[in-house]
């Protein structure tokens, strides 16, 4: 399957444990450790792996291996054979009792005495250890003979002070009482992603990513899926599978496991494999019959045969893909229908004679295929539930559908009814698309996908089915599932007229937060297109290109097609289509480089915001309050945009407005507030396909840490950002630790290069945020020329902002450049003088302020300043600042004393930090939640226990908890 580099990068945890097991049985503490897994997890794959990289490691060890077979459980010995046979000439080194004992078992015709024959295994492997460490791996070890299984069991128990380890392998649940045991969990997307690139390196990334959500993590099912792709799925051209593929012994596997069922269980799990998320309820009201909820309990007739009737035509089948919050489950993926029916059998499982009931899902139940609640049956896996949707004949599949849509509609449910019914239509129904159409307007996006997927393959105009299917991919996007909606993107018929121009502006928006080159350019392309025929998509276009009005080349093209856009404004637009004219406004005027139109512009987005509620147009209010320099406004924006964008289920959009919440709090000082949107926001992008963004979160959070100087915790983020339109954050943080360490040099040709570099994530802030260390680093080194073109701009644009943050930023810029230390005091005291300075940035203006009057040889109001600075510094966990204002104190004369014990407020990262730990985390767990090293953990919990005056984990809990 895959080698044994492969196992390490996919199976770390497992790889590790077992690492730790050789490790300790190498110095002479042997044991043994249970790996359980779910069929296809990798436990055969992973003790394959294991015995070839120990057979591999110097010294070497002595490695035996074993599996057991169900056709053998019945003969004697079997297991036991087939693992001490490469080692039978060590027989003759053992004491006779204990030799004979195994020579008769190798045999086939053992001892009758089990702890006989136990004890003589356990010698053998005690003699196999003498000259070097010895590993044994057991496969399927419930599958063995009771015989081999009560002598291994005894030997394992009585390891503890030989060289000898034994690595049992089990399915999940049928792990034995006593050893440790590590229990394979499905893999994450990352390690699916992995082996699927390793067996088709050619693979899109959309098809990957629907590769990876039906696998669920299972690596059996990865490697069958990828390895029975033809060219055409790999690149996408063609539908991907839509289940396992027939020949996959793993489809055998969970095709046997149902069809061991009673039937009438297997009825239902065939009803809720086609409709998961309905109510048992509901299932078993299907399974009565069509007559509804209020026949069903008195109908004996049973099974969903007698709804093919009403089920219509045979399906334009599997056009839905995986089901959804409300929809059918056919577990055909976004790439298009499956194909006319072949099926003729009649439709509808066995029949029965009593209706199903509750106590017929029992049988699923105990083994452990399914989960039933209240709310719904939950299949173990995914792929079990895909399994059975998948080996259901095709009329038997619509027959079901129909059946749940009868019921659906009878109580009410419109939109779950709808999608039911289009999965039992038969081709071509334009009045039902037209349903769909109207229902999913009102639904979250995830839902509305599955409902414009519908529809449009029952649309009949090619026109209609493009716009269609365009809809349905930018509501798989919103719903945080950008392969699908590229799947979708490309079944747009060529003849979709101006579907296929708004296609190419829907894949180059997909693209902007991975920074993906072109996108901006196409986007503008799009504009240019729709100009006249569709002011709105073109004036979407130019709002999400804004930043290419800031970039060299573009200005005048950006400007143009702005004027050409507002030239359709009526006047009469809703809100939202306004704030967007005010804002595509906006950066015109700042490509043109008239700056106080462009505030007006800018400003007039801003105070449409209360009149907006929803999120896309809310970022874009939050983007230009970032521009007219009022980030406090900005940040409650974003935060609005965050709450409704997960409240409408646009899932993709919530990461996006904590990146603008992120950089507003950083601007407005609200270092707090900035790492817990931050934090959140690398989360969420994350699951929500997004990786890149979840790097610009990173890159957030790095800046943050070097901030206050934290050096481990910024490079320990920045090492995770990796290459990519993040980078300008990552080099104002590392500037920031150069500025902290006194490399001003350094610190100041890596902000150049930052406010003279391309646009990238956050530029609209980045470009004015950064200019204040710049300067300070410049002063610092006297370099003056190269920065003065960027110290006149950043003190119109903060003069223009009129926010006391900026203003008191600018006056600090302005003692920076000033010419004699007396006009610089004035500025300095003018900085400190503005309402609402206050936090790091003011303790910032604090230290440079006392440092200037230290200079000027003015101790006493030297020391005033940098008294306030160092306590700031301490309280904000910035301890390089604070020991610079304490070094600049005892240069100015004063005897600072080893500062006190700080008092019981926690810093914000050690209040998340003592939080996870409370709630039971380990280090290194708090570690990957947070994006730090396990030492930074280590040294903030240190801090912790001080400020608390706690002294253990226990106690630290226990005070949390009642706080």
């Amino acid at each position: 399957m895959f080698d044994a580099p492969a196992v390490q990068k996919v199976r770390p945890a497992a790889h590790a444990e077992i690492g730790r097991l050789m490790s300790a049985t190498a110095s002479g503490r042997g044991g043994v450790l249970v790996v359980s897994g779910a069929p296809g997890e990798g436990r055969t794959t992973l003790l394959r792996a294991i015995a070839t990289e120990a057979g591999n490691t110097a010294p070497g060890w002595t490695v035996l291996t074993a599996s057991g077979h169900p056709d053998e459980r019945d003969y004697a010995y079997a297991g036991l054979r087939g693992l001490l046979t490469p080692i039978g000439d060590r027989l003759a080194e053992l004491a006779p009792a204990p030799r004979d004992a195994l020579t008769q078992a190798l045999r086939g015709a053992g001892p009758a005495d089990p702890v006989t024959l136990g004890l003589a295994t356990l010698s053998l492997l005690r003699t196999v250890t003498r000259t070097r460490p010895l590993l044994c791996l057991i496969d399927d070890t419930h599958l063995l003979d009771r015989e081999s299984w009560q002598a291994l069991a005894f030997a394992g128990r009585r390891l503890g002070s030989a060289r000898a380890a034994m690595v049992w392998s089990f399915p999940a649940g049928a792990e034995p009482p006593g050893p440790p045991a590590h229990r394979l969990t499905p893999l994450d997307p990352v390690a699916s992603r992995t082996i699927l690139a390793g067996h088709a390196p050619d693979l899109a990334e959309d098809v990957a990513g629907t590769l990876t959500e039906l696998a669920a993590g299972n690596p059996a099912a990865l490697i069958d899926l990828v390895t029975a792709l033809t060219p055409e799925q790999r690149r996408g051209y063609a539908p991907p599978p839509e289940s396992l593929p027939p020949d996959s012994p793993l489809r055998r596997r969970l095709a046997a496991e149902l069809d061991a069922l009673p039937p009438r269980t297997v009825e239902l799990l065939q009803l809720a494999a086609a409709a998961p998320d309905a109510s048992p309820d509901t299932l078993l009201a299907a399974a009565a019959g069509p007559a509804g909820p209020a026949d069903a309990a008195t109908s004996g007739r049973a099974g969903p045969a007698s709804a093919t009737k009403r089920a219509g035509q045979a399906a334009a089948a599997e056009q839905a893909g995986q089901a959804t919050a409300a929809g059918p489950a056919g577990p055909a993926t976004a790439a298009g229908p499956a194909g006319p029916a072949t099926a003729t059998e009649p439709a509808g499982p066995a029949t029965a004679a009593e209706p199903a009931g509750l106590a017929d899902f029992a049988p699923a139940e105990r083994a452990g295929l399914i989960a039933v609640t209240a709310a719904g049956v939950r299949f173990r896996s995914p792929l079990t539930r895909s399994v059975a949707y998948a080996e259901m004949p095709m009329a038997r599949r619509r027959a079901a559908h129909a059946a749940v849509a009868g019921i659906l509609q009878a109580r009410g449910a419109t939109l779950p009814a709808l999608l039911h019914r289009a999965a039992a239509a038969a081709g071509p129904d334009d009045r039902l698309a037209r349903e769909l159409a109207r229902a999913a307007r009102s639904a979250d996006p995830a839902v509305a996908a599955v409902a414009r997927r519908y529809a449009a393959a029952l649309c009949p105009t090619p026109a209609g089915k493009a716009g269609l299917l365009l809809d349905a991919a930018r509501s798989a996007w919103l719903a945080g599932r950008p392969h699908e909606a590229a799947l979708l993107i490309r079944r747009i018929p060529a003849a979709g007229g101006t579907a296929r121009v708004r296609a190419r502006g829907l894949t180059a928006e997909m693209s902007l937060p991975e920074g993906r080159p072109g996108a901006r350019d196409v986007l503008l392309d799009v504009a240019a297109e729709l100009a006249e025929t569709d002011p709105g998509t073109a004036l979407e276009a130019l709002a999400l290109a804004g930043e290419s009005a800031c970039r060299s080349g573009e200005q005048g093209r950006y400007s143009a097609l702005a004027r050409r856009v507002a030239a359709g404004q009526r006047g009469d637009e809703p809100p939202a289509v306004t704030l967007a004219f005010h804002h595509v406004a906006g950066l015109a005027r700042i490509a043109e480089g008239d700056e106080p139109a462009a505030f007006a512009r800018l400003r007039e987005a801003v105070a449409l915001a209360d009149r907006v509620a929803e999120p896309g147009p809310l970022l874009r209010a939050a983007t230009a309050g970032i521009l007219v320099g009022d980030p406090r406004r900005a940040g409650a924006l974003a935060g609005r945009a965050a709450v409704l964008a997960r409240e409408s289920g646009a899932a993709v959009l919530v990461p996006q407005a904590l990146e603008m919440a992120a950089l507003a709090g950083m601007a407005s000082g609200d270092y707090a507030a900035a790492n817990e949107a931050a934090m959140d926001g690398a989360a969420v992008a994350r699951g929500t396909g997004q990786p890149v963004l979840a790097g610009t979160h990173l890159a957030v959070l790095a800046v943050l840490a070097a901030l206050v100087g934290d050096r481990e915790t910024a490079l320990t983020r920045i090492s995770a950002v990796g290459d990519g339109p993040a980078r300008s954050l990552c080099e104002w943080a590392l500037a920031l630790l150069d500025l902290v360490d006194g490399r001003c040099p350094a610190a100041a040709e890596r902000l150049l290069a930052v406010v003279t570099g391309p646009p990238g994530p956050g530029s609209e802030l980045l470009r004015v945020a950064v200019v204040p260390h710049l300067l300070e680093a410049a002063a610092q080194i006297g370099l003056r020329e190269p920065v003065e073109p960027v110290a006149l701009a950043f003190d119109r644009w903060s003069g223009r902002t009129g926010q006391p943050g900026w203003l008191a930023l600018r006056d600090r810029c302005r003692a920076l450049r000033a010419d004699d230390s007396e006009a610089a005091a004035g500025y300095f005291d003018a900085a400190l003088g503005h309402d609402g300075e206050a936090g790091f940035p003011r303790a910032h203006t604090e230290l440079l302020y006392g440092r200037l009057l230290r200079r000027q040889r003015r101790h006493v109001a030297a020391r005033t300043h940098l008294r306030r600075a160092a306590e700031t510094f301490r309280l904000l966990d910035a301890g390089p600042w604070a020991a610079q204002s304490i070094r600049e104190l005892r240069a100015a004369g004063e005897r600072v004393e080893t500062p006190p014990p700080a008092g019981p407020a926690l810093t914000a990262q050690q209040e998340r930090i003592a939080s996870l730990v409370a709630g039971g985390a380990t280090n290194r767990e708090v570690a990957q939640e947070l994006h730090l090293s396990p030492r930074t953990v280590d040294h903030h919990l240190r801090n912790v226990f001080a400020r608390l005056g706690v002294r253990s984990r226990t106690e630290m809990a226990r005070l949390i908890t009642a706080r």
